[in-house]
């Protein structure tokens, strides 16, 4: 079926941030008093869900927002060395002249998105939600469908880990997990999403 509004997470779903984010992770964890991993320990927890990962690792709950604004803190610090995935920008430029609203909820900073994607592909943007709590995208995903008129049903959203895949049940939408971001592909594939998509370009034939 057509959907009205796509809603994306932001990173590992349109930015390549894994990178960035395995090189400064180690960093914060002796920050914030949490276990700082290997190269191939860093792989392991890529197929675990977040929550698992978190418990892994030995993150406080308590500290999570301090955490979280921290990682924000450096990513606008480090935009410049943050890149799209290949077609996002082609992509919505093509969503946006086929009237399909596009948004964007995700804990990333607003700053650092729009200097990632960049004027002309922000400017394709009809709504964002950035500086999100870990797991709290569902009301947010529910807030951007009412301020753009779209009901629940008409709305796919689009994240790359299985945190996403949740937020969008409780908000009553359709979910395509990426594979090409933060989570594996078998993590995603367990938590059932509606599609389980590895090319940018298959949205375009759901819109």
């Amino acid at each position: 079926m057509p959907y009205r509004l796509l809603i994306f997470d932001f990173d590992g779903t349109l930015a390549d941030s894994f990178p960035w984010f395995t090189d400064v992770l180690n960093d914060v964890a002796r920050r914030y008093g949490f276990r700082t991993v290997t190269a191939e320990e860093m792989q392991k927890l890529r197929a675990l869900g977040n929550r698992e990962i978190i418990g892994r690792l030995g993150v406080p709950a308590w500290k999570m927002p301090f955490i979280a604004a921290h990682i924000r803190r450096l990513a606008r610090n480090a935009a410049d060395e943050i890149r799209l995935f290949d077609g996002v920008a082609d992509l919505l430029v093509e969503l946006h002249a086929r009237g399909v609203k596009v948004a964007i909820v995700s804990s990333n900073g607003e700053t650092a998105m729009r200097q990632i994607l960049g004027e002309a592909a922000w400017a394709r943007l009809d709504h964002v939600e950035a500086g999100i709590a870990m797991f709290g995208k569902a009301p947010r995903m529910a807030r951007t469908a009412r301020r753009l008129g779209v009901s629940p049903h008409d709305v796919l959203t689009v994240g790359d880990e299985t945190r996403d895949i949740e937020a969008a049940r409780r908000a009553g939408m359709a979910v395509a997990a990426v594979s090409w971001g933060y989570a594996t592909r078998d993590a995603l594939e367990m938590a059932s999403p509606d599609l389980l998509i590895d090319d940018l370009d298959k949205l375009l034939a759901l819109s």
